[in-house]
């Protein structure tokens, strides 16, 4: 569950491009994959068709907000530092045509694995866009905060909570 926005809460506006194909699997009509994420896009509704040859479609999947919190820092700094930074899209499946729904932008790895193992998600990861990097950068250079371990103690048992007792001694 991602934490409620507050006033340090950055928002940055994105298009998702997305390709769907005949698939070679006999449970699925179709294969969906995103192909790029772009930071201007022409107003167009969600799934306008840009493209169409061989059986494959290009869409313009449509707009969405890819949201910075300054509590998930450490998930950023730690999407920084891989060889690669990436950036994850999360298509969901949707009544009428063409049968998806942008659901998800972020830059966020952890909340990308909540995502993972749900049945008909479509995860895809792609490398940060050079417009992306600088922002981010930016923000985790604002908020990021080490935060120390603190082993929590827990209370000391009764050993006698859990014992038996005779029913004469009540």
């Amino acid at each position: 569950m991602k934490p409620a926005d507050t006033p340090q809460t950055v928002r940055i506006a994105v298009a998702v491009i997305a390709e769907r194909r005949p698939s070679a699997s006999p449970w699925a009509e179709w294969s969906w994959r995103v192909v790029e994420v772009l930071a201007e896009a022409p107003e167009a509704p969600p799934w306008t068709l840009l493209r169409q040859e061989a059986g494959r479609a290009l869409y313009l999947a449509g707009h969405a907000e890819i949201a910075l919190h300054p509590t998930d820092t450490d998930n950023y700094r730690q999407n920084l530092t891989a060889a690669e930074p990436r950036l994850w899209v999360v298509l969901r499946a949707a009544p009428g045509e063409p049968g998806m729904a942008l659901h998800l932008v972020t830059l966020d790895p952890g909340e990308a694995h909540l995502y993972a193992d749900v049945g008909s998600d479509v995860l895809e990861s792609l490398p940060m866009p050079a417009f992306l990097r600088a922002p981010l950068e930016g923000f985790v250079a604002r908020h990021h905060r080490e935060r120390g371990f603190h082993k929590r103690r827990r209370d000391r048992a009764d050993p006698e909570a859990m014992a038996r007792h005779r029913p004469e001694d009540e």
